[in-house]
């Protein structure tokens, strides 16, 4: 997710003292490596050993991996500089497609990835929120280049995540200044590729675990505040449309959704795998 807030989540909830000593803002992994991904120690230091429960038995929301198009090289071209795609933008709805080429084309996005999330204060970032629709999404949890591990995860599914829920106050980059408590597992297991194309399997726990889930409903099409309580969603109920008025007006056509018609409708707690 690009939680945004870091600041004030680090201060209020995390468990990562080392973090505290910037201000970065919760802003889901903005940042991807430029190189395959070996991070043994910090994999090891985030590793989960809870009671883990399969995500099939749990409600998904979400698209089957299964319907999963391959991306062509049109959908993973981009121009530098990249720019934050914000809701009500469609294009963190659409499908985003299965990577099959890890070339230089692929390394260079994760690096223009990296940069935007860490000039907006972020420590995680997914390709549709810079509008590439692919399964993309690069997270460094200290948020500043040089220090910490930066991770980039390519066709992440996840293979289980622990029963044991918290609360964090989330924020995202496609949300400005929007923050709003969402409940995630403390824990998860996931398979993915790393820019080269080799396969691994990892788990994270903690501020890293949040993040990954954060990130990975993006790939999914699920936005943080459909995660949230009724309660907490009327809280942020007008910031939402301030953003859905902003978009008709720079765009010039009609907001593709609007937080009124939502009702009564929450996305289910589960993961699509």
């Amino acid at each position: 997710m690009d939680v945004v807030g870091v600041t004030r989540l680090f201060s209020t909830h995390f468990l990562l003292p080392a973090l505290n000593r910037r201000p970065a803002r919760f802003t889901i992994l903005n940042r991807l490596h430029n190189s395959s991904v070996h991070c043994r120690a910090f994999y090891s230091s985030c590793h989960a050993r809870p009671s883990m429960v399969p995500p099939q038995a749990m409600a998904k929301r979400g698209f089957s991996p299964k319907e999963d198009e391959v991306a062509s090289s049109a959908d993973l071209q981009f121009e530098a500089p990249l720019e934050i795609v914000k809701y009500p933008d469609p294009r963190l709805r659409l499908r985003n497609k299965r990577i099959d080429s890890f070339d230089d084309n692929l390394k260079k996005l994760v690096d223009e990835m990296f940069d935007v999330m860490y000039k907006t204060d972020g420590i995680g970032l997914s390709a549709p929120q810079v509008g590439v629709n692919v399964q993309l999404m690069v997270f460094n949890p200290v948020g500043v280049r040089g220090e910490g591990e930066e991770i980039a995860l390519i066709n992440p599914r996840i293979s289980k995540y622990s029963k044991k829920l918290s609360l964090f106050n989330e924020g995202c980059l496609s949300f400005p200044a929007i923050y709003g408590d969402v409940q995630r597992p403390e824990s998860v297991k996931i398979d993915a590729r790393d820019v080269s194309g080799k396969r691994f399997s990892v788990s994270f726990s903690d501020l890293p675990a949040r993040v990954f889930l954060h990130e990975f409903d993006h790939l999914q099409g699920v936005l943080f505040f459909e995660r949230m309580t009724e309660e907490v969603l009327d809280s942020i109920r007008a910031q939402l449309q301030a953003l859905e008025s902003k978009y008709e007006v720079e765009s010039g056509v009609p907001s593709p959704e609007k937080i009124e018609n939502r009702g009564g409708k929450r996305v289910a707690t589960g993961f699509g795998k």
